[in-house]
C-alpha cells in the first residue's frame, strides 16, 4: 500500500471511530495527505506509516497545548526530535492526541476503545485509545511516572519508555528533568522493535539464550487487584514453560516508589509548571506543585540516593528483564480517575528502560498488561525478552 493510501485508510478510520473515542485534539488532515502524496516516490523505511503525536510533543505549525487552557493556541515552530526522526524514516504525523493536563492527573475527554464507560489511562490517553482503536499503527507519549505504561495496559496494546536520557527530548515539554522520557504505542512488541530500529540503528534480534527473569508482583506498594496478580502468575508460568528462569526480584521496591513520588513533587515545583499561578491550572496538578514546594532539598536529595543504592544492588544481580503488573488491575470505571501510576514508579525513577506486554485479560474481557523493566542501553535485549513473553502468553 502507497503511503498516501496508507494515510488515507487513517483519516477514514479516525472520522469514523474518533466521535467516540475522542482521542484527537487535532487532526492535520490536508498536511498529512499532502506529505504522504510526496511520500508515494521515495516511502523510507516506514513506508509512510501514519502516526499520532501527544500533545506534550511540537509539531511543526501545529498547538502544542498541553491539554491546559495555559498553553491555549500555542503554535510550535519546528519538530521536536522524535517526529523530525520518524519523517526521515517515512512515517506521516496525523495529527495531536490527547494528553492529560501537563502529563499529570487532570484527565481529557478521551476513552477507552475497549470499553467507552472506562478511562484509558494517562496521561498519554489520546495516543493509547487511537492506537488500539486502530484509527493509527503507531502513536508517540512521554513518561514522568506511568504515562505510557499504564494507558498501554489499560487498552490492550504494546507501550515503550526509552531509559531516561537515551532518546533526546528536545521539543518535548517535560516536567521532571531526572524522570522525563519518550515513549512509543502500538498495537505489538514487534511493531515497537521496528520503530527503535529506525530511531536508533538499532535491530531487535532474537537471543537463542532462554531469558532470566526477576519477578516483582508490586504488592510492597499496595493495591494490586487479585486479577491483575493471577494474569501475572500465569505470564511467569508461560514464561517459565517457554523456557525462561524465573526468580523473585531480590531488591525491595517499597522505598523507590516513595522515592519517585518526592523527586516528582520535587522537580515539578521548580520546572516551568511550577511556575504557573494556581488559578491557571487544575487542583490536581496544583496540588503536586503544592506538595512539592513543601520538600526540603535535603529530602529530595535523600530520595536520589535511595535510587542510586537500588540500581547498584540491581546491577549486581543476574537478569534479562524484570517482570511486573503494568497497572494494578483493569481499566478504570468512569473517566474521572485515570488510575494509578505506583507500579510503573521505579523504573521510571531509576531510570530503565521498559516495554509493556499485551495479551492477557480479565473475567470481563478487559486487558491486563504486564511489563517488563531492563538495564538502562539494552533497550534492543529488552525488547527482544519482551517478544519472547508476548508470544508465550499468547501462542496463537
Amino acid at each position: 500500500m502507497k503511503p498516501s493510501e496508507r494515510v488515507a485508510e487513517a483519516l477514514d478510520r479516525i472520522e469514523a471511530a474518533d466521535p467516540d473515542v475522542r482521542a484527537w485534539v487535532v487532526v492535520d488532515r490536508e498536511n498529512a495527505l499532502r506529505a504522504a502524496k510526496e511520500r508515494d516516490r521515495d516511502p523510507g523505511p516506514l513506508q509512510g506509516m501514519p502516526f499520532g503525536v501527544k500533545d506534550m510533543i511540537d509539531v511543526a505549525g501545529l498547538p502544542t497545548e498541553c491539554g491546559s487552557p495555559v498553553r491555549r493556541g500555542h503554535v510550535a515552530r519546528s519538530d521536536a526530535w522524535l517526529v523530525a526522526r520518524l519523517r526521515e524514516a517515512g512515517a506521516i504525523p496525523i495529527g495531536k492526541t490527547v494528553t492529560t493536563e501537563f502529563a499529570y492527573f487532570s484527565p481529557g475527554p478521551t476513552r477507552n476503545p475497549r470499553d467507552l464507560s472506562r478511562t484509558p489511562g494517562g496521561s498519554s490517553s489520546g495516543s493509547a485509545a487511537a492506537v488500539a482503536a486502530g484509527m493509527v499503527p503507531l502513536a508517540l507519549g512521554t513518561q514522568t511516572a506511568g504515562s505510557v505504561t499504564r494507558p498501554a495496559s489499560f487498552c490492550g496494546i504494546a507501550g515503550y519508555v526509552a531509559a531516561h536520557g537515551t532518546l533526546p527530548l528536545r521539543g518535548i515539554v517535560g516536567m521532571c528533568p531526572a524522570l522525563d522520557s519518550a515513549g512509543l504505542l502500538a498495537a505489538s512488541v514487534s511493531d515497537l522493535a521496528r520503530v527503535h530500529e529506525v530511531l536508533t540503528g538499532e535491530a531487535t534480534a532474537p537471543d537463542p539464550r532462554p531469558p532470566r527473569l526477576l519477578v516483582w508482583d508490586g504488592t510492597e506498594a499496595g493495591g494490586v487487584g487479585e486479577e491483575m496478580l493471577a494474569a501475572l502468575h500465569r505470564a511467569e508460568k508461560a514464561a517459565v514453560e517457554a523456557g525462561a528462569v524465573v526468580e523473585p526480584c531480590p531488591v525491595p521496591m517499597a522505598e523507590v516508589v516513595d522515592a519517585h513520588g518526592t523527586v516528582m513533587a520535587y522537580e515539578a515545583a521548580r520546572s516551568h509548571v511550577g511556575c504557573l499561578r494556581q488559578e491557571q491550572i487544575s487542583t490536581r496538578l496544583s496540588g503536586l506543585i503544592a506538595a512539592g514546594r513543601a520538600v526540603p532539598s535535603g529530602g529530595y536529595r535523600a530520595a536520589l540516593r535511595t535510587a542510586a543504592e537500588a540500581r547498584a544492588r540491581l546491577a549486581a544481580a543476574e537478569y534479562d528483564a524484570i517482570l511486573a503488573p503494568a497497572a494494578l488491575g483493569a481499566a478504570l470505571p468512569g473517566l474521572g480517575n485515570t488510575g494509578s501510576p505506583v507500579l510503573s514508579r521505579p523504573w521510571q525513577l531509576l531510570g530503565y528502560p521498559a516495554v509493556t506486554v499485551p495479551g492477557l485479560s480479565d473475567a470481563a474481557g478487559m486487558p491486563l498488561g504486564m511489563q517488563l523493566a531492563g538495564r538502562p542501553g539494552r533497550m534492543a535485549a529488552l525488547l527482544a525478552v519482551a517478544g519472547f513473553l508476548e508470544t508465550a502468553i499468547s501462542p496463537g
